[in-house]
């Protein structure tokens, strides 16, 4: 079991639901972000200025691993702006899950996924 946890543009959060969900993945958390990277918050990265908190969403979606390339890739895919992508587009990051229980039954492991 693997953690995707995806820091997207705000916009992007309904299609890449949307586009999960033609894939089977349906559940998922999302929170909203501050924070910036490669350009520290600003538009003019060489400023000097320590940058400004951005909004973004964090997605945390646990998935088997017979899900994860796949998820990767429509995340990939549709939360790009453009056909290139731009600075700011976000990052995925990928953690391993030890353990799942799912509490309204107690039921533990991968199946406790879906």
């Amino acid at each position: 079991m693997r953690m995707i946890l995806a820091l997207i543009q705000p916009t992007k959060v309904k299609p890449v639901q949307e586009a999960l969900a033609k894939i089977g993945v349906e559940r998922m958390t999302v929170c909203d972000a501050l924070g910036y990277g490669q350009q520290r918050g600003q538009a003019d990265a060489a400023a000097g200025d320590p940058g400004q908190l951005l909004r973004k969403a964090a997605l945390e979606i646990v998935v088997n691993e017979d899900f994860l390339e796949r998820t990767i890739a429509v995340i990939e895919r549709v939360a790009r702006t453009g056909l290139e992508g731009s600075i700011g587009d976000g990052k995925i990051f990928v953690l391993p899950v030890e353990e799942v229980v799912r509490l309204s039954d107690a039921v533990r492991g991968p199946i406790a996924v879906s």
